[in-house]
């Protein structure tokens, strides 16, 4: 067995700690949760590398939630670098394939989509690659997420015919085919902490040391994994058959009294001492506490009370829970950061005196979850667990506007017993309006200000018809809810209702919306196309600010201000939780003591260098000194939000994503008879889209044929239906000896849906393929009357033309088509897919 000590060989360690994901549940792409805990391993791990001796100054880095592109490339640059030790560590959601034979490491991006696509995932044989053909002569990699244990079986199958992975060891926080509990957000995760603490305990730790005490100590405590099962640590083979590697080498041995020719004391100060300059940033302690910190630990206590009197090292701070609202998270992130390295958050003795975690979620799961979930959220259950799907119970809400505070608050009423209080501040801490962020080339003629949103877009529409409206997800940020209201015409003041379906339709035909405006924003630039037509409603401070994403050159963009849609007025809320009051003088100290930080000099700078403005007066930028281009000075805001009309428009909004209801049109003149059989014929193509409709969809199939007073027969009845019965159908239909009319047809079919949608507004389609053969019917008189009623019946009309010319510019499809708001599709197009997707949009899918 060889021993590798990998001292001042040139190390690097990389710790990789996913704790905030784009994509949550119940978004159903989402992952299952934020991962707050995941914050405390990296920086666990982080100090106890920093202390070990091992590593030296500069040599351990960690990484953040990092998108895939972020995680890959400071992959490879310390696979460049390292020379001697390579330390690999991750923690953070990750799934494997259906088979098991693949371990997909999920980055913040990460979501999970129909078919087992795993977009924003690493794979882990990707990541044994890049570690095998790196520079390091041993590598180690540390695994603190479900299916972690499946990392082992991936290193065996790794084709490696130049054996280059025996020099990467495995170390695995669960056996294989195993999930994790996701800790809390007040320490760290168990394999993760027990594994800072062995390396903390002093001297020499090696890694079989290390798995053989982690694995007992966990052992001990009985930590479980999902389903009751035990947690065990894994390693690989176990890796010390053949190689050991040292991990932790502790202090060097100190004397009473160095001498300054003492070798072995001045080099550990120096390092010491460095360490101490990392801490402080990490700690929010001055410059000498760090340094007296890291003597306690470092050297045994030696020297403090000489240097220090009575007073020792600083007691762990007590921890605040911040929660807000996913487009105000980076602003309040930043204020908090700054906070707790502040003087209001130290001590005469140079102590912290709290540290500020802040986590976001969807705003309406956070106001049902306040308002109605709050015995789960003290007492989680498997059905029913807020902490999972929201996070810890806050101590501050900071929502986008107090409307949700009322919306909490009126929930709350109708409760038998609430566990949680609302203590809200009466002013908001900023101003920030809703603004249309609009290409700088498409907004020359708009004018800025003293417009409804309505107005805005009609314009917007008339200088380019190929501008996209695209608006975040109103269920998970309340700057799209507002934004929606606008829309809608929901807001008290607002000039003339839209139906939601049809305000629905004036957006971009996207896939599902973004969770947040910001990743809005960074979503734009992936097609350059899509940046430049791309209109975006979003708060005005993230053009001013930034949008934290991965650099990108994209369209430069002008607001405008739509004068019927309220803007961003963050609330501060106390929360206070039913038996919570062990420590409430405390935690009370804690809240006030940032409430007034925030709300001061110090925190509006904060707040001015993100964008945001004043919440009263004439409302302007905080730093107006440094004003971005295409935003405007002075605004007058509209009215504040409205907690009934929130609720209204997000109800109005599910309506119009809800259920759908498709009437298919099946060309069945004589002419289809040579595009009739098979998968690329009219049943076979309808066929295929029938999975993007569901059990409570409501659907039927005309075939198209006859001139006269009859234009269709009823293949399948318009309802609900098991797909078995469509499929029949279509199977049963056949080509007639006859023409078609489709101006007819398409007229009949325009006044039946909108007779359905009279009542509701459930999502509506009209689907008519066709040869293109009758377009000589589709002319004239008959054109312009399929024109004015497409434009007025609020159903989109997606026109499939089995010609490879039928969507040609002029053509009948291609108007029809674009009357309705809906999309045309010929043979040129990817044409199955591409009709499975607009059908899914508006049904709900297979179960």
């Amino acid at each position: 067995m060889s021993r590798f000590d990998p001292r001042h060989m040139g190390n690097r360690a990389l710790l990789v700690g996913v704790s905030e994901y784009d994509h949550t549940a119940p978004d159903p792409q989402g992952v299952s949760g934020q991962l707050p805990a995941v914050r405390h391993n990296r920086t666990t791990l982080e100090d106890a590398l920093n202390r070990g001796g091992v590593f030296g100054a500069g040599e351990v880095r960690t990484l953040a939630s990092p998108a895939p592109d972020d995680f890959t490339g400071a992959l490879r640059r310390a696979c460049r670098e390292a020379k001697g030790l390579l330390l690999l560590y991750f923690a953070g959601h990750a799934v494997t394939s259906t088979s098991g034979n693949e371990l997909h490491l999920q980055m913040r991006t990460a979501r999970v989509l129909t078919g087992h696509g795993l977009p924003g995932s690493v794979s882990f044989s990707q990541v044994l690659g890049e570690l095998a053909e790196s520079h390091a002569e041993q590598v180690v990699v540390v695994l603190d997420c479900c299916y972690a244990g499946n990392a082992a079986g991936i290193w065996h199958r790794l084709d490696d015919p130049k054996r280059k992975k025996h020099k990467i060891l495995l170390l695995m926080s669960v056996q294989p085919n195993r999930c994790i509990l996701g800790g809390t957000a007040d320490v760290a995760t168990p394999f993760t902490r027990e594994m800072a603490r062995v390396l903390d305990g002093g001297g020499e730790v090696w890694l079989s040391q290390l798995y053989a005490a982690v694995k007992e100590r966990m052992a001990a405590a009985k930590y479980k994994a999902e389903a009751d099962d035990p947690q065990r640590p894994q390693a690989l083979a176990p890796p010390w058959d053949s190689d050991d590697v040292l991990l932790a080498a502790g202090p060097g041995p100190v004397t009473t009294g160095p001498g300054p020719a003492d070798s072995s004391w001045f080099p550990w100060l120096r390092s010491l001492l460095a360490r101490a300059k990392r801490a402080v940033a990490r700690s929010g302690r001055t410059a000498p506490a760090a340094v007296l910190a890291l003597l306690a630990t470092g050297a045994g206590g030696y020297g403090i009370l000489a240097l220090t009197g009575d007073s020792g090292p600083c007691r762990p701070p007590l921890e605040l829970r911040v929660l807000t609202d996913p487009d105000l998270e980076p602003t309040i992130r930043a204020a908090a950061d700054a906070y707790v390295t502040s003087a209001a958050n130290t001590t005469g003795e140079d102590c912290r005196r709290s540290g500020v975690t802040v986590n976001s979620a969807g705003a309406a799961a956070v106001v049902t979850a306040l308002g109605e979930r709050t015995d789960a959220w003290q007492q989680p259950r498997e059905d029913d667990n807020p902490q999972r799907d929201i996070g810890p119970q806050p101590d501050v809400w900071i929502p986008a506007t107090r409307a949700d505070v009322d919306r909490v608050t009126g929930a709350a009423a109708k409760e038998d017993r609430v566990f949680a209080r609302l203590e809200p501040e009466a002013e908001p801490i900023a101003y920030s309006p809703v603004v249309l962020a609009v290409p700088k080339a498409l907004g020359a003629g708009l004018e800025p200000t003293g417009q409804s949103l309505s107005r805005l877009l009609d314009t917007l529409e008339q200088a380019d018809g190929k501008a996209e409206l695209h608006r975040a997800d109103p269920e998970f940020t309340d700057s799209a809810l507002l934004a929606t209201m606008g829309l809608y015409g929901d807001e008290p003041g607002a000039r003339g209702a839209a139906d939601a379906r049809d305000a629905e339709l004036r957006l971009a035909r996207t896939g599902r919306p973004e969770p947040s405006a910001a990743r809005l924003l960074c979503a734009l630039p992936g097609d350059e196309a899509v940046d430049n037509r791309g209109t975006a409603l979003v708060p005005e401070f993230l053009l001013r600010s930034g949008i934290g994403c991965h650099p990108v050159t994209r369209a430069e963009r002008v607001a405008a201000y739509p004068d019927d849609v309220p803007g961003l007025e963050p609330a501060f809320v106390r929360v206070r939780w039913e038996d919570g009051d062990r420590d409430a003088d405390a935690r009370d100290d804690a809240v006030d003591r940032f409430r007034g930080w925030l709300t001061g000099k110090e925190g509006r700078t904060v707040l001015g260098e993100h964008g945001f403005r004043s919440a009263t007066g004439e409302r302007g930028l905080i730093e107006a000194a440094s004003a971005a281009e295409g935003l405007t000075e002075s605004v007058r805001p509209a009215g504040s939000a409205d907690p009934s009309t929130m609720a209204r428009a997000l109800e109005r909004y599910g309506n119009a994503h809800g259920p759908g209801r498709v009437l298919f049109l099946l060309d069945s003149s004589g002419s289809m008879a040579g595009r009739w059989d098979g998968p690329s014929g009219g049943p076979g193509i309808l066929k295929q889209t029938l999975p993007g409709l569901g059990g409570e969809d409501e659907y039927g199939v005309w075939a198209v044929h006859g001139t006269g007073d009859r234009t269709h027969t009823e293949l399948l009845p318009f309802g609900t239906h098991p797909a078995s019965d469509a499929e029949h159908a279509l199977d049963d239909a056949e080509v007639r000896d006859a023409e078609a009319d489709p101006h007819g047809a398409l007229r009949d079919a325009l006044a039946f849906m909108r007779e359905r949608g009279t009542d509701d507004e459930r999502p509506q389609l009209i689907v008519y393929l066709t040869d293109g053969e009758d377009d000589g019917r589709l002319t004239g008189k008959a054109l312009e009357e399929v024109l004015d009623r497409a434009g007025d019946a609020g159903v989109p009309v997606a026109m499939v033309s089995l010609s490879s010319s039928g969507c040609d510019r002029g053509r009948p499809a291609t108007r029809i088509a674009a009357a309705g708001r809906g999309r045309c599709l010929d043979a040129g197009d990817d044409l199955v897919p591409a009709l499975h997707d607009e059908v899914a949009r508006t049904g709900m899918g297979e179960e």
